[in-house]
């Protein structure tokens, strides 16, 4: 019962955290809908431009009549600058809002109840969203501070030790646990790789936040790929689950701040160099091709695509679903911040703080991506909310493609990691 529970936690945290595979969960739907749309199809508008939201509410699939609906209405994920209430009639209503005069994004909540019950819908709408500018900063000595670190970095061994699991092995594909050596620790992930003698690709693949296991990508080393699959914690990846849920309520909680007022120490430091130090992994691997590497995650694992691509010029793509760590000040500056929200409270909103954020921010990499990139996200995402991830995006001067899914929060659709998949073994191969 135990192992149950602790199965059961892991699993819960990665749903609060928007982790797991990128291809998270899509909510599960209630007797009563509350179905919110902007009147432009693409949700997008100019600034200064009204927008219209429709609302229409539903139960069982039919329309609902004369409920009272309470609207409240901001920059997304800020306290409501606005609210009111609108009834219903034949099962719609509509609202008609002012528009941002600044480019950024205007999320609308409409509520009802029903039997007792209060049900919520949203969405958001983004004004010149092509033309959102980060808040941050780049420190001086940026470029300089990272080719630090990599040079400590290449002067420890990789040490790697790959230990069989066979029962996870198929006819096709062999896999592994593996261990590297990292500054400050070690690195562990599952390596997938055909069994078939040959050269082949490769795919990093980077977690989202949060502390479990990891059980390597079968499926997609199955199709002529290397795949290796990392932590970021230092911690073995076939523990079982019990541990990762004592790491997440004690020795790692909030790992997102720990030594955030020490640019040498942050805990990202060891991540992101970690991520480099993976991709020596790979690159030392004698079926690896030797040219074709992608790197891919979504939520952090989206950030540390980012960073990653940014950092080492040996990586040849990557691919991100609604990157975190973007724009980390935005909070400072009257609008929303990138997950973890760093500076939403005084706890965090110190000048050494942010000073040292601007070191890892994910729009501070994106500047130097170089290689083409397949990114895809939702307007409607509650904890990497768009206006973040724009700010890195339109830095981005390498060849890019994104895939909106509109209505999606901090979930995919099925046919977003299916169109992920089929990009990067396209380009890989």
């Amino acid at each position: 019962m135990m192992k149950l529970l602790s199965v059961f936690f892991c699993i819960l945290l990665a749903g609060i955290f928007g982790v797991f595979d990128p291809a998270g969960a899509q909510p599960a739907q209630t007797q009563v809908m509350v179905v919110v749309s902007p009147d432009q199809a693409d949700w997008e508008y100019n600034t200064g431009e009204e927008v219209t939201f429709s609302i229409e509410v539903f139960e069982f699939g039919n329309p609902l009549d004369q409920l009272s609906v309470s609207y409240r209405y901001g920059l997304e994920m800020l306290e409501p600058a606005q609210q009111g209430t609108v009834k219903l009639k034949d099962g719609e209503a509509a609202v008609k809002v002012k528009g941002l005069k600044e480019p950024g994004f205007l999320r609308f909540y409409a509520e009802v109840e029903k039997d007792g019950k209060t049900y919520t819908g949203y969405a958001t709408a983004g004004f010149s969203v092509d033309q959102i500018k980060p808040t941050t900063t780049l420190p001086g000595d940026f470029q300089e501070f990272w080719e630090n670190g990599k040079k400590e970095l290449a002067k420890i061994p990789v040490k790697p030790v790959l230990t069989l699991i066979p029962d996870r092995c198929t006819d096709d594909v062999d896999v592994y646990h593996v261990s590297i050596q990292n500054i400050q620790g070690k690195v562990y992930g599952v390596l997938t790789m055909p069994k078939a003698e040959g050269k082949y690709p490769a795919i990093l693949k980077v977690p989202g936040a949060g502390i479990r296991p990891y059980f390597g990508d079968v499926a997609l080393a199955s199709r002529g790929l290397i795949v290796f699959e990392i932590g970021i914690h230092g911690v073995p990846v076939n523990l079982p689950a019990n541990v990762y849920t004592d790491l997440a309520m004690g020795a790692l909680r909030g790992y997102q701040q720990s030594n955030m007022d020490n640019r040498d120490e942050y805990y990202y430091r060891r991540v992101y160099l970690g991520c480099v130090r993976s991709v020596d992994f790979i690159y030392g691997l004698p079926q690896f091709d030797g040219k074709n590497i992608a790197v891919a995650g979504g939520s952090q694992g989206g950030a540390l695509s980012i960073v990653t691509a940014g950092l080492d010029s040996r990586i040849k793509y990557l691919a991100a679903f609604y990157p975190a760590l973007c724009d980390l000040t935005g909070y400072l500056h009257g609008r929303t911040g990138g997950w973890p929200h760093l500076f939403k409270n005084d706890f965090t909103n110190k000048p050494d703080k942010i000073e040292v954020s601007k070191y890892y921010d994910v729009v501070n990499f994106a500047r130097f991506v170089k290689v083409p990139g397949f990114y895809s996200w939702g307007f409607n995402d509650n904890v990497c909310p768009p206006t973040s991830m724009y700010s890195a995006y339109n830095l981005i001067s390498a060849p890019k493609e994104l895939k909106l899914y509109l209505n999606t929060g901090h979930w995919t659709y099925p046919v977003q990691s299916e169109l992920r998949d089929n990009w990067l073994l396209e380009k890989l191969k």
